[in-house]
């Protein structure tokens, strides 16, 4: 039974991180991992609540109480086991997700939520340091399936599938496997050794891996079909949002954030010298205040940047939930403080630039911003200037980290005979299969951009329906619908 007083012999507390003027030395992660005790008495703050609303922020319904209750009683291998049944990777969801498990604790309420992440991340980190990651081998069922995309998705659903005795390829257009994981997460956030460690231990459970493949190029929607069974797409949603709209954007100096991110991940992994997009000595204004744009702050700081000034539409945020706006146990709007954060730069709320200004040879040297409140006029969001608010602030690099416009338009849908919706991304069925027969779709190709509890959950709901599919015995696991959204008011 777990400690009904551990919530109040306990406070929540992090491992702290790695010093700032150490971290900007290396790539390396922000967080060392932490000691035993403290992750075990962290784990005894968890109440075991009656109605455990975890459940419900965690679309994967991660059984959060009862590993948390194992880590407190030390039973490490109990809890590895525990947590892999419903989530293929807490490696990555442990460094990555944004814990709305944590914004749906009881102890969210009046108090600081249980660490659930960090608990998390430090099961899987004990599972793999000790060999306890398991490799079942399963019995062949003389089906296969392609998964095309390898990031959390495509990922979760070829685990499941090679687990239950399907032949699984997953085929990659990158030059090595892992999606937006691989190249566009800096190492600072997730090292990669740890997706290799993972696509090890997958390739060990039989799923096979084909990097370099550009599916509706290299290889046809014919060719899928002649070879595979089933077909899952998982290609992402990596269509950026752009601002063509801004005068001055042609100019050089304003780049999309994943141009910025991804060849500096490659430098980082030995895979090339320089980066057309450096930050070196420069003025560096980012626009977007989510994810993405903390991971070019990061990146910004390490590769030298003189400034960074991080921009926001929208007004700054309270530090706290306020309970009209978002009661408990939604995800709150709040102000949220990455890591990178520390590392200095300056946020600017309530803002938007009206134009990029350029010199004759059409560099960028400055932006035109203005203060701004963004409004819902006749039911349409609309972005109001407010009159003499305008200035001019110094730039020599732009990077618009302002998200995702769905998935790309590609020559495989085509081929499919697929088009993407309203919101460029591809519609599917309660079973999760598109309009084309034995094609379905998951992650954010289905979903738009999104977390990556949500991608794993949308994977190994489409493995599931995909074994049913394939008239295979028994059930796999399916923690969400093809329609579900994430918990809110």
């Amino acid at each position: 039974m777990p400690d009904p007083n551990g919530f109040l012999r306990y406070e929540r507390q992090l491992p702290k991180r790695r010093p700032v003027p150490l971290r900007l030395m290396d790539w390396k992660e922000v967080y060392p991992p932490a000691g035993e005790e403290l992750i075990r008495d962290q784990a005894t703050r968890c109440m075991d609540c009656g109605i455990p609303f975890c459940h419900e922020g965690c679309p994967l319904g991660n059984r959060i109480p009862d590993w948390n209750d194992l880590v407190r009683t030390g039973a490490w291998e109990s809890a590895i086991e525990s947590l892999h049944a419903t989530n293929n990777f807490p490696e990555f969801t442990g460094r990555l997700c944004p814990a709305p498990c944590e914004a749906a604790c009881v102890l969210g309420i009046g108090d600081d939520p249980v660490t659930i992440k960090q608990v998390e991340v430090e099961i899987a980190n004990h599972a793999f340091a000790r060999g306890l990651v398991a490799q079942p081998a399963p019995v062949a069922s003389g089906k296969s399936v392609a998964v095309v995309g390898s990031g959390p998705a495509g990922l979760a659903a070829a685990q499941q599938l090679a687990r239950a005795g399907h032949a699984v390829t997953v085929y990659e257009r990158d030059d090595r496997i892992g999606g937006l994981l691989r190249y566009g997460i800096p190492d600072f956030k997730i090292e990669k050794h740890v997706i290799d460690e993972r696509l090890e231990q997958m390739s060990a459970e039989g799923v096979v891996f084909q990097a370099g493949v550009e599916v509706g190029v290299d290889l046809t929607a014919d060719d899928l079909r002649e070879r595979y069974d089933a077909v899952l797409l998982a290609a992402g949603a990596l269509a950026g949002r752009d601002t063509a709209e801004t005068p001055g954007r042609h100019l050089k100096g304003v780049h999309l954030a994943m141009e910025h991110l991804v060849p500096a991940n490659r430098i980082v992994a030995g895979l090339q010298d320089t980066t057309p997009i450096d930050a070196k000595g420069k003025h560096v204004i980012i626009i977007g205040g989510g994810d993405t744009g903390a991971d070019c702050l990061g990146v910004a700081h390490r590769q030298g940047a003189a400034s960074v000034t991080q921009l926001d539409q929208y007004p700054l945020p309270p530090e706290f939930r306020t309970g009209l706006k978002d009661p408990w146990p939604t995800w709150p709007v709040i102000l949220r403080n990455y890591a990178a954060h520390e590392e200095g730069g300056d946020r600017v709320f309530g803002v938007a630039v009206q134009e990029f200004v350029g010199d004759d040879q059409g560099n960028l040297v400055a932006i035109r911003l203005a203060d701004v409140s963004v409004q819902r006029i006749d039911g349409v969001r609309t972005v109001v200037v407010a009159p003499g608010s305008e200035r001019e602030v110094r730039a020599d690099l732009v990077l618009l980290a302002i998200g995702f416009d769905g998935t790309e338009d590609q020559p495989l849908l085509s081929q499919f005979g697929l088009t993407r919706n309203r919101r460029n991304v591809l519609n599917a069925d309660s079973d999760w299969q598109t309009e084309a027969e034995g094609v379905f779709v998951a992650g954010d190709m289905h979903k738009g951009a999104s977390l990556i509890v949500w991608a794993i959950a949308e994977g190994r709901s489409a493995a599931a329906a995909i074994h049913d599919y394939l008239g295979a015995a028994g059930d796999l696991p399916a923690p969400v619908r093809s329609d579900q959204q994430p918990l809110a008011v």
